[in-house]
């Protein structure tokens, strides 16, 4: 309203800022964990990492409910919405210091000095590992996929249909959040039993049927939407939780700490990325069952890429 298009601009200058921020920071950090882990406890030690998101998810939820319930419409349009931005603000300061302390450590030293850390070129490492790069990114395809479906298009879904008020969409989304946290924490005591790959893949399966009923469950009353959010947020959780680095044991020593997190960028780009306007525009033009290919075609990728990765292993 002040600066015009100016505005427009700006949102996505720090949009691009926001994504040199994650790309620095958290994709790496499954492999950082893994190194001050335990070999024995690996899996359980890289789900904290995951943790990040749903924690995240569930303070902006509290707060902007807290706002929305706190000020009228008018205050929140001219002065409440920015208060979210300073609390951010201070998070970002506690994690700066949590990465700080994280990459001080021995371990880190030491793999820098033997060269499993290493800083690589995207261009050397596409050359060199893109095959496994796309591998990776596709075998966690269905829970990246999963997560803005989850959390951004039932809002959007309900406020276009107005078949719920939004503080109560809210609050299901925050017991969501929670559900969602927990199930994350639990992923690490499955894939430490029964393995990483295998947890991803039988999640895989059950976001793939959990996606069928998609569209009946949307479709439905406000009981029936509420439990299409918390049956998805129990799902991502424990897919999300060990999406990362399912098959960073077939890049390169040299390559493993940019090939995570490069394969984790690409997932993020086709599978999230999109994933908010491609389903609310599916579901506009094609109704909800499209969503449900949609969300189904990614189980179904990562499926196709778990399996592919395993007959690589048996040839190698």
């Amino acid at each position: 309203h002040s600066i015009g298009g100016t505005a427009i601009f700006l949102l996505a200058m720090f949009r691009i800022l926001q994504g040199f921020a994650l790309g620095g920071s958290w994709d790496g950090l499954p492999t950082l964990l893994a190194l001050n882990a335990p070999k024995a406890k690996r899996n359980w030690y890289t789900m904290f990492g995951q943790l990040g998101a749903p924690i995240g998810f569930l303070l902006a939820n509290m707060l902007f409910l807290y706002l929305i319930l706190s000020v009228s419409p008018e205050d929140f349009q001219a002065w409440a919405w920015r208060y979210p931005f300073f609390v951010a603000f201070a998070i970002n300061v506690v994690a700066l210091f949590a990465r700080l302390r994280l990459v001080l450590t021995e371990e880190y030293t030491f793999a820098l000095e033997e060269s499993a850390l290493e800083p690589i070129s995207t261009r050397e490492m596409l050359d060199k590992e893109g095959p496994n790069i796309f591998l990776g990114a596709f075998a966690a395809l269905a829970s990246y996929a999963l997560f803005h479906i989850v959390t951004i298009f039932p809002l959007s879904w309900i406020s276009f249909n107005q078949s719920q008020v939004i503080d109560d969409v809210l609050q299901i989304q925050i017991f969501g959040a929670v559900i969602g946290i927990i199930a994350t924490i639990f992923s690490g005591i499955i894939a430490s039993r029964v393995g990483k790959r295998t947890t991803v893949g039988v999640m895989a399966v059950l976001i793939g049927i959990f996606a069928l009923f998609s569209p009946m469950l949307m479709n439905g009353s406000a009981s029936m939407q509420n439990a299409f959010i918390l049956i998805g947020f129990a799902l991502l959780g424990v897919s999300y939780g060990q999406s990362q680095g399912t098959v960073t044991t077939n890049f390169a020593r040299r390559f493993r700490y940019s090939g995570a997190a490069l394969t984790s960028d690409f997932a993020w780009l086709f599978g999230a990325a999109f994933a908010p306007l491609i389903a609310l525009g599916l579901s506009v033009k094609f109704g909800l069952t499209a969503v449900s290919l949609y969300v189904l075609s990614g189980a179904l990728c990562t499926l196709l890429a778990l399996y592919i990765n395993r007959q690589i292993e048996r040839n190698a």
